[in-house]
């Protein structure tokens, strides 16, 4: 019987290498497409009709626009809605390669924490990078609390500076836990399922139906805080709270 992390094998699909730099098209960059080509075709689908009064798709495609609209107003205040489309774009690209990981003989490229740590790398730098376009040096202001007594100065500014630092590794390592673990379970149940046989298998077999439905809830949230987390740095960066 196959081993349950079997699934999270990287497996070179188009080999190629450039410059002694292995760069193969794989199960993993396959996906990602996929991911990418899924989320460009159901907007692109949902909102060609631009109904007045919204079909199923076009709902959905809606209430997905208006998500994270609402989350940006909320949490960045009206200076984020420039970042919006990065916003929306992250959450969707996640959400969808969580869901896509739940097919048959699928791949889930957000349990590897080469992929989640690229995503929370891009979010730290650019997050970085905005605050200190907006504000210039007073960005380094964030690492000082502010109605903190100057003699702890020198002892907070490492503690805020390692808890700064420490943001893309929690970001990734959240999402890539999440979703490594829950498929690890699936595959377990399932072994059982088959070494069990027709009779005994029935229990394991429930079990895995259940955590299926877990995993549809576990992809949705999981997107969303990643996002989440995104817009209250983002709101950090532009108000240096």
């Amino acid at each position: 019987m196959a081993s349950p992390l079997h699934q999270f094998e990287i497996k070179p699909l188009i080999p190629l290498e450039i410059a002694g730099i292995d760069v193969s098209f794989t199960n993993s960059s396959l996906f990602m497409v996929a991911a990418v080509a899924g989320v460009t075709l159901f907007l692109t689908l949902s909102m060609r009709g631009r109904a007045l009064v919204p079909g199923r798709w076009q709902s959905l495609a809606e209430m997905m626009y208006e998500f994270i609209g609402g989350m940006i107003r909320e949490n960045v205040g009206n200076e984020g809605r420039h970042f919006f489309p990065f916003i929306f774009t992250l959450f969707a690209f996640i959400l969808f390669g969580n869901l896509f990981g739940l097919l048959p003989y699928a791949f889930t490229f957000t349990s590897h924490i080469i992929v989640t740590f690229a995503l929370a790398m891009t979010v730290f730098i650019g997050v970085t990078i905005v605050g200190i376009v907006l504000h210039g040096a007073h960005f380094f202001t964030l690492f000082v609390p502010s109605g903190v007594p100057k003699v702890m100065i020198p002892f907070l500014v490492p503690i805020e500076l390692l808890s700064y630092l420490s943001r893309p590794i929690s970001l990734s390592i959240r999402l890539f836990a999440n979703m490594m673990a829950g498929h690890t379970m699936m595959k377990v149940f399932a072994g059982f399922i088959v070494g069990l046989g027709f009779l005994g298998g029935w229990a394991p077999l429930a079990v895995n139906v259940a955590l299926t439905g877990f995993e549809f809830v576990v992809a949705f949230l999981q997107a969303y805080v990643f996002t989440l987390l995104t817009c209250l740095y983002l709101n950090d960066a532009v108000h240096l709270h």
